[in-house]
This record gives C-alpha cells, structure tokens and sequence, in this order.
C-alpha cells in the first residue's frame, strides 16, 4: 500500500483540538481563534469555516454532516454543514474544556471549568442530566454507554443509563493532575496522561485491571540524567490496533504498544528492528486523531508568539500512520493563499 503524508492548512490561531470524521478523511479543527474548519484530509481542501467570539477549546461530530464546539463563553454549539449554519445547545457557568457526542444515546456530554459534567439532548436541546464535582473537569471520554471523566487527579466512570453514582469509585491511576483522557471499546479501558509526563493505562474491567493495568514515564531521562517532566498534552488510540499514540510539550509524538509497554518496534526486511516515531515538532503537541480505518494521523502541534512575532504557521500535519520515519509535507490552507 502507497504511503503518503499530507498537511491540513495552515491556521489563523492554534488548535485546541482535531478529530477525523466517522466514516470519511474530514478532519474537524478548532481553535483559540474562536474558528472551527473543516477539511477534506484527502483532497486537502477547506469545506467548511465557521467563526465565533468566543474561543473554541474542544469539538467533536455529531454525524458526516454536523458537528459541536464548546466554548470559552460556557456555550455548547451546533455547526450545520450542509446548511452552513450554528445554533447554541445549551450554556455552563464557566469555559467548556471539553465535548464529546454519545452515538449511543444521542446525547451531547461536556465538562466545564464550573467543575460539572453535562448531558444534552439533541433533540429537545434541553439538559437532561447533571454531576457536579469538587474540581474543573479537564478531560473526558465516551465508550459505548459508559462515561470517563478525569478530574484532578482523579478518573470517574460514569453508566449514561444510571448517572446517580459512579460504576466504580474514583480510581488515581496518576500522582499528578491529568491534562487528558481516551477511552476505547475494543480494548474496554482508557489511557491517561499527567502534566508531568507519566501515562497510565487501565482498563473498566477489574479482574484485567488487576493483571494488566501500568503506568509509565514517556521520557525517563533528561540529559542531565534527571527526570524530564514534559506534559502529555493530548493521546491518540488505534481504532483497530492495540497502539496509542501520546503528543507532549517537548514537540514529540511517539507511538506505544500497550501490550509490550514499550515504544512501537518496526522490523525491515534487512531484519534491522528500528524505532517508529514521528519527526518532532518545533512546539508542543496540542491534539491528535486517528482516522476511522488507523490510516491516518492528524497531528497538531501549537507554536508560540514571541515579541508579538509567531515563529512558524500553526499547521496540520496528516501523516500515514505506517510511516513515522517520513517527515511530512506541509501544504497551505487554501483559504489563505494568495
């Protein structure tokens, strides 16, 4: 199979989050720059801009056809692409720090820095459920009918058909406040990772838990020989493969097997076995995603400002995820050029 890496546009602020479409290579943007885009990762082509006041810290789709953003103004909204349109769903007391969009149920389900976890109805566009927590919800993820929701250091599993208490009590699988969250139905467990670099990997069932359960430190080892606390800002799960990927604050991507416990081993046909990983970025990490099939990885790394000057373009990197040695190609968002 033909290996290719493409690049979604450039953008006019950073980005707070990328997710690829269900079944097709659209990719979903948003950003501090208070736009949401829409890009054909195949053609490489913008489809569909939005802008808003407010800064967009998350998004996620609804179907091929819409998709949510959740706001620094509290707002949850509703982007229509075949009508080019929006519509605000519901609001929370503070910043919406994170979204996700149950297929399952059909309900809206988000976290906010007013320390509550929400539940939407997309019909009624009414709320329909509430849980309020003793700190901000910083990150959350749905599989299937059960909700993971990471607070402080802490994670809570949640049964949307019961939300009166948790499944299990809280777990800490970490020492240190957790940046993000992902969960997967085929393995039944979660990743997690920490502001100081540790990521954790557990799983709903016990009797699993208890066997095979870990947590590690993505950089052992600093020059000086010291721990390298770099912040895992964002993780990546294979749809089919038991493979995740993490993003951190040093500009690394680098791809694990959750079996091995280890960094992702290619053996060549020299025979020669070689470290799969990306090339790294100039900045941190902010977001990843895989594409339905695994194909595909979208990489957004944000850079910073400095005397009022940005070093280099915010892009998107789309990279074939069985070629990490490949650098990619970076292509601008055609809405920019001129």
């Amino acid at each position: 199979m033909a290996r290719r890496s493409l690049a979604g546009g450039a953008t006019a602020g950073a980005a707070s989050r990328v997710r690829f479409a269900p079944t097709s290579n659209n990719l979903l943007v948003s950003s501090w720059d208070s736009g949401l885009r829409l890009y054909d990762a195949d053609r490489n082509t913008l489809r569909f801009k939005a802008e808003s006041e407010p800064a967009l810290l998350d998004c996620c789709f609804e179907d091929e056809s819409a998709a949510f953003a959740c706001c620094s103004d509290g707002s949850v909204r509703r982007y229509d692409f075949r009508s080019v349109s929006q519509d605000t769903m519901g609001l929370h007391d503070d910043a919406v720090s994170c979204i996700e969009y149950s297929q399952t149920t059909g309900q809206i389900v988000t976290g906010s820095l007013d320390k509550k976890l929400q539940l939407w109805d997309t019909k009624t566009k009414n709320f329909s459920c509430g849980i309020t927590f003793d700190s901000d919800v910083s990150s959350l993820s749905v599989c299937g009918m059960y909700i993971s929701v990471a607070v402080a250091r802490n994670v809570y599993f949640y049964d949307m058909r019961n939300l009166t208490g948790p499944v299990k009590a809280k777990f800490s699988p970490l020492e240190y406040h957790i940046r993000c969250l992902q969960s997967s139905l085929q393995w039944n467990g979660y990743v997690a990772g920490s502001v100081d670099g540790v990521v954790a990997l557990n799983y709903l069932d016990d009797v699993i838990d208890g066997n095979m359960g870990y947590a590690f430190r993505c950089h052992p080892n600093s020059r000086s020989g010291r721990s390298n606390l770099v912040p895992i800002n964002c993780i990546a799960i294979h749809p089919c493969k038991k493979i995740f990927v993490t993003g951190d604050d040093g500009g690394y991507a680098i791809a694990w097997d959750a079996q091995s416990k280890k960094k992702l081993l290619e053996c060549h046909k020299s025979n020669s076995i070689l470290l799969l990983q990306f090339p790294s970025y100039s900045s941190s990490v902010a977001s990843m995603a895989y594409n339905h099939s695994g194909q595909l990885l979208a990489v957004a790394p944000n850079y910073y400002h400095e005397v009022d000057t940005m070093m280099e373009e915010h892009q998107i990197f789309i990279e074939a995820a069985d070629d990490f040695k490949r650098k990619p190609h970076v292509v601008k968002d055609p809405s920019n050029q001129t």
